[in-house]
């Protein structure tokens, strides 16, 4: 269970749970031999097996089972020998069956948990469950005047739907958690993470309470995809339920949406219980069985989870857990840190430098690591020579700043056309030394008397000497020399 403090929004804790849709990424649908591809004219991919025709019926793709297992050995859930597929009966113009294939008793993945990091600190919410179920198609507004579109495209594409406890009191924590969750399913494959096209789609329930009293009624926020607009809609929310409360009205579970033109969530619909669905055992699945062997198979072709890479970092490249955390954020990521690690030899550095200026160029020009105008091998040898002395932090800052813009060269060749090389002479560093301390006798007093910063004073004086040139370390190494 989460253990971070809750913080309270004028004197109320806020609960939020979420239920996460990552459609799966196999190339056909859950129960038919339909394409999942994107983009396609409306109702040119949804075959007789999607509209439930008669006769037909419906086949597992054994690759979202797959998928279903490689999430459940990811967060260290329980996988389910035997699972069961249900309908859920709703009647809506985009559901042509009348129902949902889902699951509800059994699902197929059960428990585990997600961790990740929040202003430092670890955070972690437990997972209820993650079934497997069919999508539905989709209704169309917006190009028909006074009339509704119906595209059956998506209508059977394999879903994942991840349920969490109401572990989460913050619009911030769900936001880490959502990212996080994107991370792991992006990271092992099973779902490319498209926000915008609907492959990441998360649901938020938010209620709020007095500390210590049972929880609220909750609403549920549906089909949040962007984690901007999460958080707006989760801040909103929440000050909605709080004033309604506040003004002696009680809250009433519903669904809504969010509307980021507004920034303001509005109901869509009263918010149906489990016995709204009338769910009950589909008669044309038979009971999904995965045997032992079966879930080896895949744990044993499965990549590098971030949590063992993360934990890898830090054994052989001495990382801290944050660092190496924040360097799994992705595996283009964590490829781009290892490669400048290992050409440089300076894991630190290389940390350092990759959450620091490389992620705030990134953040700045709101591109990913894989878009970065200098890789992993010129990060290397630039960091190679900040190791041996050849140039200054700031001159290679410098040095990166000309790399980002494409001037040309590599980065020995930038360092001696910009004059950028560190004087490391230590004969001609000590006349500058003794020049500045005959120049300013009164810092050399006050550092004999005790005063450090006088100290820092000289090394500014001989930097501004050297133009820059200087070797700080050894100036701090000759001053105290010579200063006794």
């Amino acid at each position: 269970m989460n253990t971070g403090k809750s913080a309270l929004v004028h004197g109320y804790e806020v609960v939020i749970g979420f239920e996460t849709h990552a459609q799966l990424s196999t190339r056909s649908k859950i129960f038919s031999r339909a394409s999942t591809a994107f983009g396609a004219e409306p109702n040119t991919q949804a075959c007789a097996v999607d509209l439930a025709l008669p006769g037909t019926l419906p086949v597992m793709n054994k690759g979202a089972v797959e998928r279903a297992i490689e999430f459940g050995l990811a967060v260290g859930s329980h996988i389910a020998p035997r699972s069961i597929f249900a309908r859920k009966n709703y009647f809506y113009p985009d559901l042509p069956k009348g129902y949902q294939i889902s699951q509800f008793e059994i699902p197929v993945v059960q428990g585990g948990q997600v961790e990740f990091f929040l202003a430092g600190e670890r955070r972690s919410v437990r997972l209820v469950r993650a079934h497997l179920e069919e999508d539905a198609g989709k209704s169309l507004h917006e190009d028909f005047v006074g009339q509704t579109g119906i595209d059956l495209n998506r209508a059977g594409t394999p879903l994942l739907e991840i349920v969490t406890e109401p572990d989460m009191r913050s619009s911030e924590e769900a936001v880490a958690y959502a990212k996080e969750l994107h991370k792991i399913v992006t990271w092992i494959g099973i779902c490319d993470g498209n926000m915008q096209e609907g492959s990441f789609r998360c649901d938020a329930n938010v209620s709020v309470r007095k500390p210590g009293a049972p929880l609220g009624t909750r609403r549920e926020i549906k089909n949040l995809n962007s984690f901007k607009f999460m958080q707006q809609a989760i801040d909103f929310e929440v000050r909605w339920q709080i004033e309604r409360i506040e003004d002696g009205h009680a809250i009433e579970q519903a669904t809504v949406l969010f509307n980021p033109d507004t920034g303001e969530t509005r109901a869509m619909r009263s918010k149906e219980d489990a016995a709204d669905y009338r769910y009950f055992p589909d008669p044309d699945l038979p009971p999904l069985v995965i045997a032992d062997e079966w879930v080896q198979r895949v744990r044993d072709a499965m990549t590098e989870l971030p949590r063992v890479m993360a934990q890898r970092f830090q054994a052989d490249y001495g990382l801290t857990e944050y660092d190496a955390t924040v360097l799994t954020q992705s595996r283009a990521m964590a490829a781009y840190f290892e490669a400048a690690a290992k050409a440089s030899g300076q894991p630190k550095l290389t940390s350092n430098w990759i959450m620091g200026e490389l992620a705030r160029r990134l953040n700045a020009g709101e591109i990913e690591i894989t878009e970065s105008a200098v890789n992993a091998l010129q990060l290397a040898q630039l960091l190679v020579r900040i190791a041996d002395g050849t140039i200054s932090n700031n001159a290679a800052k410098q040095v990166f700043d000309a790399l980002w813009s494409r001037e040309g060269g590599d980065v020995d060749q930038l360092i001696e056309a910009k004059g950028l090389k560190q004087l490391n002479d230590t004969d001609a560093l000590g006349e500058i030394v003794d020049t500045v301390l005959a120049a300013n006798p009164k810092n050399v007093e006050e550092y004999r008397g005790g005063n450090s910063k006088a100290l820092n004073a000289l090394v500014g004086q001989i930097m501004k000497a050297s133009q820059g040139k200087a070797n700080p370390q050894q100036v701090n190494e000759l001053l105290r020399k010579k200063m006794g």
